[in-house]
């Protein structure tokens, strides 16, 4: 660590929980801003005037900011939602939670402008099912915040630097790295900060869609897409998640911008909006009749 910067060797950026967990630090921790290591490519956080890790831990969120998410299961009278959920069941929520500042839990999750021939709105690639006891996102994160209800300075900065114990969890289920080997039943292992963290990235990756309702049109082109997922151009393949890193400190607002403006298929334009390097996600291959959701990485060639 030096003077008001920490570089966090344990959220790498070809680590995609580990990116988005870099991401969703400058989302929850006022004034905090991320780059990337030019040769590492581990993150780095700072704070004007400050330190970042002491600013994340002002702001890590309670149970009881956790438990007033508007995709909370039951929230505030607005009735149910669980993993299947009906576009009436969706519009009401989002009306009545259309001034909360945590909207784009719903908005980061769901999408009414893709809906299946059932009524049932679409959800994201990172909001994936759980089956039994793993249920759904919004459990799967108050389960890991569980672990890290009150984390202290030192507590932060182990998982920063990739120096913190994992317990038994499956995180909030997309990361490969909690998977073991087929030849080791040690079950799933996560690191809960980093996991909590990587839940508020999703504030910067809202669902799109076509505004299509297979009710209507049984024959309509249903192709709901998440912010960052994207197909080679010219294939037909299932889109996968690109993410890049960059040279200079950028808040939240700052990578939101830079999302929108950056082009994986140009690599000889990286450098006019400051990347270096990119990755896309490359998605685990179950067997038999194994449901298990995750991702792993690759790395984009730049036009070097």
């Amino acid at each position: 660590m030096s003077g008001a910067q920490i570089v966090c060797d344990g959220l790498p950026a070809g680590w995609l929980n580990g990116w988005m967990a870099a991401v969703g630090a400058t989302v929850i921790g006022e004034g905090v801003r991320l780059h990337w290591h030019p040769e590492s490519h581990s993150a780095v956080l700072s704070a004007a005037g400050g330190d970042p890790v002491a600013s994340l831990v002002a702001a890590w969120p309670s149970g009881e900011q956790l438990a007033d998410l508007p995709i909370a299961e039951r929230w505030r009278g607005a009735g149910r939602l669980q993993r299947k959920v009906d576009v009436e069941a969706f519009a009401a929520r989002a009306r009545a939670a259309r001034n909360h500042p945590q909207s784009w839990s719903l908005s980061s999750t769901l999408t009414d402008l893709a809906v299946d021939a059932a009524g049932e709105v679409a959800h994201a690639r990172f909001d994936a099912p759980g089956p039994g006891p793993i249920k759904w996102l919004h459990h799967r994160l108050l389960k890991a915040w569980k672990h890290v209800d009150s984390p202290s300075a030192e507590r932060l900065r182990a998982s920063l630097v990739g120096e913190a114990e994992r317990v038994q969890d499956n995180g909030l289920g997309f990361d490969h790295s909690r998977l073991a080997s087929p030849a080791d039943d040690g079950g799933r292992w996560t690191d809960p900060v980093v996991e909590v963290l990587a839940f508020f990235a999703l504030a910067l990756l809202p669902m799109r869609g076509r505004g299509t309702d297979r009710r209507v049109d049984p024959s309509a082109f249903v192709d709901q897409r998440q912010r960052g997922w994207r197909r080679t151009p010219g294939s037909r393949d299932a889109r996968r998640f690109h993410w890049p890193a960059w040279y200079q400190p950028l808040g939240a607002d700052g990578i939101d911008a830079l999302l929108d403006v950056w082009r994986p298929e140009s690599p000889e334009q990286w450098p006019l909006v400051g990347v270096h390097a990119a990755w896309r996600t490359v998605a685990f291959q179950p067997h038999g009749v194994d449901k298990t959701r995750a991702f792993g990485a690759e790395r984009l060639l730049d036009a070097g």
